[in-house]
């Protein structure tokens, strides 16, 4: 018999109340306001990469919107050649401090 296959252990993200938390904590605030900077956090990043611009978030990463010309994409399954429109994908780019810190 074989062993079975073992997946490496890969914890659940943080869900927006455990965030909200530990926001909460690391700024020696209540809820509400740590709530109220995540809310503004996302709309600003949201208005920002909709109309087209790019964020940088210090010790985090840049976030960006990048247009993709229409093109010829090939179903997996059938092999079958479609057109896909052109349209726009928000690319999000790791900073290097944040990747040593994974890292070391």
């Amino acid at each position: 018999m074989s062993q079975p296959l073992t997946q490496p252990y890969t914890p659940k993200p943080l869900t927006k109340a455990q965030l909200v938390s530990a926001l909460a904590e690391e700024m020696g605030g209540d809820k509400q306001t740590a709530t109220a900077a995540l809310d503004a956090l996302q709309a600003l990043v949201a208005r920002t990469i909709q109309a087209g611009g790019a964020l940088t978030l210090p010790g985090i990463g840049k976030i960006a919107c990048r247009d993709r010309p229409e093109r010829m994409v090939r179903n997996p399954q059938t092999q079958e050649l479609t057109h896909r429109p052109a349209d726009r994908a928000v690319k999000v780019t790791i900073a290097k401090a944040l990747k040593d810190a994974v890292n070391s």
